[in-house]
Order: C-alpha cells, then sequence, then structure tokens
C-alpha cells in the first residue's frame, strides 16, 4: 500500500473544493450530520460555510498500531446535536471512504433512526478510494491505488498530554 501525505494546507483546501462542488450542485440541505472522529473538521467547517445546523454521529472502525487496523464497527446510540429536530434534508459528511463501511452504516443508521423525518440524504467526502464499497455523492480526490491517507492531525495519535509536557518550557 502507498502512502498519501496531506499538509494542513491541502487538508483545508480540499475541504473548500468538497463545499463548492456541493455548492455548485444546487442541492439545498438544512442539516449536516458528521461522522466523528474523521469528519469532525469538514462537519465543523461545513457548518460556518453553509450556516447550518451540525449533528454528530460517533462511529469507531480502526485501533491497533498506529490506528491503523480495521476492525468492527461501533456506531454510537444518539446523535449529538443541539436543534430538538433533525433537519428533513441531510449532507453527510467524513473525511474519506477506504472500505466504505462507516459511510454506508451511518447512512443505514440514520435512514433507520429517522426515517420519519428525512426526506433526502446525501453523502460527501474528501477522499474516495476504489476499493471502497460505497461511491459518496460528492468527492474531491478519487484514489485508484488506495493509498494509506496521513493526515496532518495524525501525528496526536503518537502524542499524548505528557509529551507535549515534557517539550513546553516552564513558564
Amino acid at each position: 500500500m502507498s502512502d498519501l501525505y496531506i499538509s494542513w494546507s491541502e487538508y483545508h483546501k480540499t475541504i473548500e473544493q468538497l463545499a463548492v462542488k456541493i455548492a455548485q450542485s444546487n442541492w439545498t440541505f438544512n442539516q449536516i450530520v458528521c461522522i466523528a472522529k474523521g469528519g469532525l473538521r469538514v462537519g465543523d467547517i461545513f457548518s460556518r460555510l453553509f450556516q447550518q445546523p451540525l449533528a454528530i454521529l460517533s462511529a469507531a472502525s480502526y485501533g491497533g498500531e498506529n490506528n491503523q487496523t480495521r476492525g468492527e464497527i461501533i456506531i454510537s446510540e444518539h446523535l449529538s446535536m443541539t436543534n430538538s429536530h433533525l433537519g428533513n434534508k441531510v449532507l453527510l459528511v467524513d473525511d474519506l471512504v477506504d472500505s466504505g463501511i462507516s459511510l454506508k452504516v451511518s447512512l443505514e443508521w440514520l435512514k433507520e433512526h429517522y426515517q420519519e423525518d428525512i426526506t433526502e440524504i446525501r453523502s460527501a467526502v474528501l477522499w474516495r478510494k476504489d476499493c471502497s464499497i460505497i461511491v459518496p455523492d460528492y468527492y474531491v480526490h478519487y484514489l485508484e491505488d488506495n493509498p494509506w491517507i496521513h493526515q496532518p492531525f495524525e501525528i496526536y495519535e503518537q502524542t499524548s498530554v505528557a509529551d507535549l509536557v515534557k517539550s513546553t518550557p516552564s513558564s
């Protein structure tokens, strides 16, 4: 498997490119749901750009050394949101589709738990790998060779607060 290293500037530029693609599609939505952890930054920025409420669906499927081992997906029991009701036109966002299982399961979870509220749901990610079992409605980069994507925040998966305390001069 090859590696793709993403800088903070590339990461933010890709989020902006995805926002433009969605805006140019002329599809209007009234709710953003992000899949946490990877989709948190995308969801936060989209909520600000599109001025739409953000809800968070937590999911976990990776662990092990360097958090690169795929395991069974675990989905939270509830959405975290500040609105009393979920919007009816939902944009589900994440950072990428690797296997596609997290996106597929999250779409199914939303439809099962909010079927009376949702009239339309679309998905958007920054990177779509060829090996994904699902194709999101919107994506910026298609990665035919399925590289491991090293995102700029991964450094915090190998850093602890104790490491930061040691490296920070006391005042």
